[in-house]
Order: structure tokens, then C-alpha cells, then sequence
């Protein structure tokens, strides 16, 4: 059941950066550090910053030696990473294209 909530995910991640008018790949991925730095400043109000040190978590689980289920059991130990992956690439691209969506709403809302 996980891994079809993961797998859709990463396809609701793939319709929303193909959608036109959305922010594109590239745009998503240079603005995640940006978001980062906003949100560990406070200054972007449309993500905690519990939802940045989960991502973070998931980045340590990922490229720790230490897992849940080792790795040494092909197919299982490997499923467990791939989720996180997915999980983490679909909340950094879902979250920095709001995140661009922000910036530009507040380009547009300055005053000249």
C-alpha cells in the first residue's frame, strides 16, 4: 500500500512540473536552496521548518549505513531507500514550486 501511495506521488510530482504555466524542473531545483534558506530564516511562511528537518532526516536515512531494513537483502533493503527518495524528491519539487509560485506572487506585489 506504501509503495503505491510513493509511486503516485511521484507521478502527482511529474504532472505538476509538466503542467504549462507551473515552474519547470530546472526552476524547481535552483530554487530549493533558496527555500531552504528561507525556511530556517522564517521567512517563508508556507513551510515549517518540522517539514525541512524531516527532509533532512530522509537525507541522512538515505545515505547513512545504518537502515531500517539492510541492504544486504536485495530487493527489500533497497525498496526501503527508494521510498524515501521518492518521497524526498516529490516533497522538494511539490514544495519549491510553491515556493517559486510565492516569489513571484511577491515580485508582483511590490510596489514600484
Amino acid at each position: 500500500m506504501a509503495k503505491a501511495a510513493r509511486a503516485a506521488q511521484a507521478w502527482r510530482t511529474y504532472k505538476q512540473v509538466t503542467t504549462p504555466g507551473s515552474p519547470g524542473l530546472g526552476t524547481r531545483l535552483r530554487a530549493i536552496p533558496r527555500m531552504i534558506g528561507a525556511v530556517a530564516r522564517g521567512r517563508y511562511p508556507g513551510m515549517g521548518r518540522s517539514k525541512l528537518t524531516l527532509m533532512g532526516l530522509g537525507v541522512l536515512y538515505m545515505i547513512s549505513p545504518i537502515d531500517v531494513i539492510p541492504d544486504f537483502l536485495v530487493l527489500i533493503g533497497v525498496a526501503d531507500d527508494f521510498g524515501v527518495f521518492l518521497w524526498l524528491t516529490g516533497s522538494l519539487l511539490g514544495e519549491s514550486g510553491r515556493y517559486v509560485d510565492w516569489e513571484r506572487r511577491r515580485v508582483t506585489a511590490v510596489p514600484s
